[in-house]
């Protein structure tokens, strides 16, 4: 018992720095700043829970109620009612006095009242499965989200929420319009042009020439160091053989990574390939670096920066496997022209995860496709395992993990490089 007024004793204290803080001194709340930090801590969180399936410390029913949880937590932020901030706010010594008499007294109170210390037992508190959210849930609770924003065109939080909630689910094309939105509203966030500018390049099969290009352009002159767009810039200049441009971007973008990281390394690789199109020399100091680093785009970090098609903006060693893919007559009554088909790459033995993914709708079948390593939804791409096996699903629900009455079709193993794949889809899941 002893213990435990000590540790409630210290939380408390904890949390009165915490909401003092800010009451007595003047700051300024920025909020799309703070749901962009947010927004990547939960993209961190996504890639964590890759990592780990990976590595086979969760299992793909671990992984799924896990990545649910993610889901949920992320559009529970868009239930609540936010306001934006657009004012400073000021000191108050009477409201911090306040808040720091009423917090551990109403505590105290609270606990006599409701509280038991038996209640830290984990025996009192078994874990409860009843959080895990369904793809259907999960789509509920996005258009909930965007009914609201049509009646609130304003909520920058909201749209923020939105846009990268449906990035998370590789709906591209409704993030890039929820982009589209926020970026009205906030339009001196270089992050958020950035980002705009990623999300309307994927909806577009990874094209950055055009409107993507000038979002890259915008967002760097309100920052000349943002990590994403200079990647970016890189990329569409490497597309377009403007070699030059293409070094001189990555070039800003290795001086802001540590020299010795991994992405360092890919991107010292990537500009000594634009060197080498562009008849420069190599960085001589980097050479044994870059070559112990696979070739690839130095946009790496984001993944807008990967171009269309296999051999266009990366070296002819990017690992692909390219084929068509077509929906069988007997079953093409249960697709709808707008439901989304998801192409994957997965290994053909250990992991499910895919290693590489693209998607289009139905209407565009039958279709040629490409996977390759600039299509990686993880660490782990096509080029790290010999063969793999090449599936074509059409989602119901508009997610990319497979889901009851969805239609898939299915490959044999075929070697990475394969350029013949043939998927058919043939059967509904039960």
């Amino acid at each position: 018992m002893t213990a435990f007024i000590a540790v409630a004793t210290l939380l408390v204290v904890i949390a009165l720095a915490w909401l003092l803080w800010p009451l007595l001194r003047v700051q300024r709340h920025s909020t799309v700043e703070r749901h962009v930090a947010n927004a990547s801590i939960y993209r961190d969180q996504f890639a964590d829970l890759d990592a780990d399936l990976r590595r086979g410390t969760i299992s793909d029913a671990q992984y799924a109620e896990a990545r649910g949880e993610l889901e949920r937590r992320l559009l529970e932020e868009g239930r609540a009612e936010p306001k934006v901030a657009t004012t400073p706010m000021k000191a108050s010594r009477a409201t911090a006095v306040a808040v720091a008499v009423a917090v551990p007294l109403v505590a105290g109170l609270l606990y006599w009242k409701l509280g038991s210390p038996d209640a830290f037992s984990p025996i009192a508190t078994p874990m409860d499965s009843a959080h895990q959210l369904g793809p259907e849930q999960v789509n509920q609770m996005v258009e909930q989200l965007t009914a609201r924003l049509q009646k609130e065109p304003d909520n920058v939080e909201g749209w923020l929420i939105l846009a990268r909630t449906q990035y998370t689910m590789r709906n591209f094309t409704q993030a890039a319009a929820a982009y589209e939105k926020l970026v009205a509203l906030a339009p001196d966030e270089p992050e958020l042009l950035a980002d705009y500018a990623d999300a309307l390049a994927m909806s577009r099969n990874r094209d950055l020439s055009g409107k993507p290009t000038e979002l890259i352009n915008q967002a760097l002159k309100l920052d000349p160091t943002q990590w994403k767009a200079l990647a970016m810039a890189g990329t569409a200049a490497f597309d377009r053989k403007d070699y030059k441009a293409a070094v001189d971007y990555w070039e800003r973008l290795r001086a802001s990574q540590p020299p010795d990281s991994p992405i360092a390394q890919t991107i010292v690789a990537s500009i000594n390939e634009a060197r080498q199109l562009g008849g420069m020399p190599p960085l001589a100091a980097d050479a044994k670096a870059a070559s112990a680093a696979p070739p690839a785009m130095a946009a790496a970090p984001t993944k807008a920066a990967p171009t269309k098609d296999v051999g266009k903006g990366t070296t002819a060693a990017v690992a692909a496997v390219v084929g068509t893919v077509k929906l069988a007559d007997a079953i093409r009554a249960k697709a709808a022209p707008t439901d989304t088909v998801f192409i994957f790459a997965r290994a053909a033995e250990g992991s499910r995860m895919p290693l590489a993914l693209t998607s289009m709708k139905v209407s565009e079948l039958p279709a040629k496709f490409t996977l390759d390593d600039t299509m990686a939804m993880s660490e782990m791409k096509l080029s790290s395992v010999g063969s793999v096996i090449v599936g074509a699903r059409v989602s119901k629900s508009g997610r990319p993990m497979p889901g009851s009455g969805d239609l898939e079709g299915l490959s044999s193993p075929v070697p990475v490089g394969a350029k013949d794949v043939a998927i058919t889809i043939d059967r509904v899941l039960p």
